[in-house]
This record gives structure tokens, sequence and C-alpha cells, in this order.
């Protein structure tokens, strides 16, 4: 049984990390990449926002982070990232940093995928060095674009 333990939790990680889709900073972000994006309500953004800069969601968020890193820093940074891992790292850092953001990141053998959208140009120009910043992160492409929220329509307020 003792041996039988790690090849199960070994297949059923396997089979969560190939059933995952991009990680999402938000639950309005798109469901990929390459998804056609369109400005979100403002509405949304705001709840999205609120969300985000939480204290409780920022402190969540960047102890995870340096816990992470630690983690990294005891392998040398040199050891061989999961695209999962990398996909939730990346997707925790640009949540916290770029709070307005609709943003979905994949991760595949360190190339890092970031689209949806943004809502200026400094946020969107805020992507590559802040993805870079988590190890094994070899390479960074921003298919995200700016589309500023689309006002509140007059039937969403009550």
């Amino acid at each position: 049984m003792n041996k039988l333990t790690p090849i199960l939790l070994s297949g059923i990680l396997l089979f969560g990390a190939a059933c995952s889709e991009g990680a999402k900073t938000s639950a309005d972000s798109p469901n990929s990449t390459t998804e056609n994006t369109s400005p979100p309500p403002a509405d949304t953004v705001q709840k999205t926002q609120g969300d985000a800069t939480s204290d409780i969601r920022k402190n969540q968020a960047n102890s995870d982070i340096r816990a992470r890193e630690q983690r990294n820093n005891v392998t040398g940074g040199d050891a061989i990232r999961a695209d999962g891992d990398l996909q939730s790292e990346v997707r925790s850092k640009l949540e916290v940093n770029i709070t307005k953001g609709q943003l979905t990141v994949d991760a595949k053998d360190g190339l890092v995928t970031v689209g949806g959208t943004v809502p200026n140009q400094t946020d969107l120009a805020k992507i590559e060095p802040l993805a870079k910043e988590i190890k094994g992160v070899k390479q960074v492409n921003v298919t995200a674009v700016v589309a500023p929220a689309a006002p509140a329509s007059p039937s969403s307020n009550p």
C-alpha cells in the first residue's frame, strides 16, 4: 500500500494538470489567451478591483508569492518548474499588481502567454516584467490588449 500511494497521488496530480485551463485573474477573464476580448463592463471591473485590492487578498497573494519564492530558492532556482506552477504564480503576481485587468495566463515549458484586457498602456507594459520575476519563466508572450472598461448600462444599475 505504501508503494501504491505515491503512484495514485501522481496520477491525480497529472490528471488535474491535464484538465486545467489557463489561470485567470478574475472570473470574468477570457477562457483562453487567444480568445477575442472585449472591454469588460465598468461595474465588473470595479468589483474585481475591490476583491483584488482588499487587504486580505493582497496579504494572501503576497504571502503565497513569498512562500513560492522561498521554495524556489531552496532548489537554487534551476529546477524545472511545472507548467501549472508557473501559470499560478504569474497569475498571482499579475492579480496583485494589475488590479483592473481581466487576464488569463497559460504556461508551457517556460513560455508564458498572457491574454485578456487591461485598462491602459501602463498596465500592459507591466505584464512582461512582472511575469519574468517568477523563476522558471523563460519567455513572455503578451496577447493582452488595452480595453478600458465599458460604461455600465443603465439597466444594470437598480
